[in-house]
């Protein structure tokens, strides 16, 4: 279907949140992959007790075994966790692993966190969006990283820089906006994002969905 990879300039953007939201909304069976850590408990569920994507990338076991490590986190989406330690972003299997997810029949959104993403994600068939707030110091570290092809901007009142102006920033288009909703706080804080994803979420990301 399509391949979706996240990932922010500075922590605290929403992130993790936005990638959720993108494969709890998607059109069709959805898998998200955590290379940050932070996704289970954003979504609520039982810290992973089992193997993760960094035992992959230790082990040489074929690609299509990554979905073996997923686990459910609706009906239609589940979730491959990062596993107990960070995976080096030049690490040899990330171009086996991109080819093999750019082919997925799923819908496939990666939360690939602070800071560049690794360099061998990224390429043809794949949709990468940073996600960023109207913040001088996200824009010009953001400006620093590669160029996305879109942006989800985190709307919050009174920012002086307009749609515009990270438009120009980063040199990408602002593709969705996404309000600052005290309605999203309550469903990650409470662990239903997955159960109930607010309606404003779904509403400002409802672009970005790729029809099944």
């Amino acid at each position: 279907m399509t391949l979706t990879v996240c990932w922010s300039a500075k922590g605290g953007s929403g992130t993790t949140v936005v990638a959720a939201a993108l494969a709890l909304n998607a059109a069709s069976h959805s898998l998200l992959i955590d290379l940050d850590g932070e996704l289970p408990a954003a979504l609520g569920l039982p810290e992973p007790s089992g193997q993760g994507l960094s035992d992959w990338f230790a082990s040489e076991a074929p690609e299509r075994s990554v979905l073996d490590l997923a686990v459910d986190v609706s009906r239609s989406t589940r979730l491959v966790p990062r596993g107990p330690s960070a995976i080096a972003k030049d690490a040899e299997r990330w171009s086996a692993l991109r080819a093999y997810l750019a082919t997925s029949p799923l819908d496939v959104v990666v939360d690939a966190g602070c800071g560049a993403p690794p360099a061998a994600l990224l390429g043809e068939h794949v949709r990468g969006l940073l996600v960023t707030r109207a913040c001088y110091l996200a824009l010009l570290r953001a400006s620093r990283l590669p160029r996305p092809d879109g942006i989800v901007l985190v709307a919050e009142h009174a920012r002086s820089l307009t749609t515009a102006d990270v438009t120009r920033s980063i040199g990408a288009p602002v593709v969705a906006t996404v309000p600052i909703d005290p309605a999203i706080a309550r469903a990650v804080d409470a662990g239903l994002l997955a159960a109930r994803l607010p309606g404003s979420m779904r509403k400002s990301l409802e672009a970005l969905k790729v029809a099944a």
